[in-house]
């Protein structure tokens, strides 16, 4: 009889949830309280408590051939930064092409996720869910996995900030912003500068009077476009870049890279210039933030210190008058009531997890946290490597270490991310990109052969050791090979170039051909497939 598992949540990571279940041969059934798939990318006019909410222009930040699961390529012809709305598209097709909505039950919400009495031998669930008439079922289940996001409760440090109560002015979080409209001919103060806080500030800067944008530490800014006008992170996470990270100086490496950034913006006098190294955090994402800064649309201000009636009171003395309104981007709280208190542990009361998925504090390893991290690099590819080895673990497949060992590992991680991370929430959140998928890929048994592959096939070899580290590497061998992996590898600088080609050029300035994507060498394949064909035979 097969393993019941309750998957919480459809967006991207449920779905990879379940498909990794049905893979496994266990038996999914994933409980969505809206009546749609997405989750945090399905846009909504109007902010739902309790739910995810984003901006209409929302651009994502990793590119097409990083970001897509590892056995179902995005269309070629899509580009390669998307609007929300396309990556809401292709979560709908991979959905449709693994036959996954069947086993999701739409506006149902989960209130709790208890152990049953016999969990010490079972490890079995019982799953209180209500539908949307409000009527109350119980569940057993012998896993549970938890998709279910950490964007849905903002934080708002409004009353942290002395003269609050009398601001006449529109105080919000990014959670309730859509887009620039209310702000037209306003003078607006946006507060933080994550990626949120860079693009709403952007945003509102050309509708608004004045913009000014309020940060503690500053930021280092990446456009997504790298050299050649490629992918900023298909050039810039490849193995071959953590081995010489790891083998020179970490300070040497910051300097390169910072004196790099500032050869385009001096970060300094662009009043961006944050108080940590480049590599100690993760860069903001933003393509226009100089610019807008450069024009004065933008103006950068410190720290925010209090309201003085209609005006703002900066850490270094500073005011602004007249403000409309402020936005505050300044993060969320990850929250899971439905799940047993007792999960929750340490001094700032997230969940302790081995490996950022299993509470090591449970005596049979059945419930799971999906996607609760961060990292410099697209998220879906971990989180799907996350699913593969929960569900084996479920599955009976794979063994975790003895509940010591798995906190000693929690411990040693967090104290070495404290080095550069000093929030110890964002210590203990924090995983390297590439060897953290090489390490739950080596539990699964799908990390890549790089020895092998350079022998047998060098073509194949050559691209996974220095080439963009794309999802599709970890398809090539092990429980889930896919037979088109080889060949995505192979096509995956076509699928780069292929929303490019929209205009033929047959020359270039120096009077030699330069036919579009010729600046990667894997572009030159002159055996690959048209790109409609790679639609067809990929999948």
């Amino acid at each position: 009889m097969s393993q019941r598992v309750a998957v919480i949540g459809a967006g991207p990571s449920g779905l990879t949830s379940i498909k990794s279940c049905l893979d496994e041969g266990l038996e999914p059934t994933c409980f969505e309280s809206s009546d749609d798939i997405g989750g945090l990318w399905r846009f909504k006019e109007t902010p739902e408590p309790g739910r995810s909410s984003i901006y209409r222009s929302l651009v994502v930040n990793t590119s097409k051939e990083m970001m897509c699961f590892s056995d179902f390529p995005m269309p070629a012809d899509y580009p390669n930064y998307m609007l929300h709305s396309q990556l809401l598209q292709y979560f709908r097709l991979y959905a449709q092409h693994f036959d996954l909505l069947r086993h999701i039950t739409f506006q149902t919400s989960v209130l709790t996720v208890r152990q049953r009495p016999d969990f010490s031998r079972s490890g079995q669930w019982e799953v209180v869910t209500e539908n949307r008439e409000g009527q109350e079922q119980r569940h057993v289940f012998d896993g549970v996995l938890v998709c279910s996001g950490h964007y849905t409760q903002p934080v708002s440090p409004l009353d942290q900030f002395p003269g609050h109560e009398s601001f006449p002015g529109r105080c919000l979080h990014s959670w309730e912003y859509k887009d620039a409209d209310a702000f037209r001919g306003k003078r607006v103060v946006v507060v933080g500068i994550g990626n949120s806080g860079g693009d709403i500030a952007v945003e509102i800067s050309r509708a608004a009077e004045k913009t000014f944008l309020s940060t503690r530490k500053g930021a280092w800014v990446l456009a997504r476009m790298s050299s050649s006008g490629l992918p900023l992170d298909m050039t810039a996470i490849s193995r071959l870049t953590v081995l010489l990270t790891s083998l020179l100086p970490r300070a040497l490496v910051n300097w390169a890279a910072e004196r790099s950034l500032n050869h385009r913006y001096d970060h300094r006098l662009y009043g961006l210039q944050p108080t940590h190294r480049l590599l100690e955090q993760k860069p903001l994402i933003n393509d226009d933030l100089p610019g807008r800064i450069l024009q004065g649309a933008v103006v950068l201000k410190p720290d925010l210190r209090g309201f003085q009636g209609s005006g703002l009171l900066f850490q270094d003395g500073t005011t602004e008058g007249d403000i409309d309104a402020v936005v505050f981007c300044t993060g969320y709280n990850g929250t899971f009531s439905f799940l047993p208190p007792s999960l929750c542990s340490g001094s700032v009361g997230d969940l302790n997890l081995y490996r950022r998925v299993f509470p090591p504090a449970l005596e049979r390893p059945t419930l799971a946290i999906m996607g609760l991290f961060q990292t410099k690099g697209p998220i879906f590819p971990a989180v799907e490597m996350q699913a593969r080895w929960v569900t084996r673990v479920i599955a009976g497949l794979t063994q975790l270490p003895p509940r010591k060992t798995m906190l000693s590992k929690i411990e040693t991680e967090t104290k070495r991310n404290m080095k550069s991370c000093l929030c110890p929430r964002q210590a203990a959140l924090h995983v390297d990109y590439i060897p953290y998928l090489d390490s739950l890929a080596e539990q699964v048994g799908v990390r890549p052969n790089i020895l092998g592959l350079l022998l047998r096939e060098p073509s194949v070899g050559l691209r996974v050791l220095l080439g963009p580290c794309t999802p599709y590497q970890y398809r090539l061998r092990g429980p889930g090979k896919w037979d088109g992996a080889r060949q995505a590898i192979l096509t995956q600088w076509e699928r780069v170039a292929q929303p490019f080609r929209t205009r033929t050029v047959g020359w270039s300035p120096t009077g030699h051909p330069h036919p579009v994507g010729a600046c990667s060498p894997a572009l030159q394949d002159q055996d690959a497939p048209t790109t409609r064909e790679q639609n067809q035979s990929l999948l």
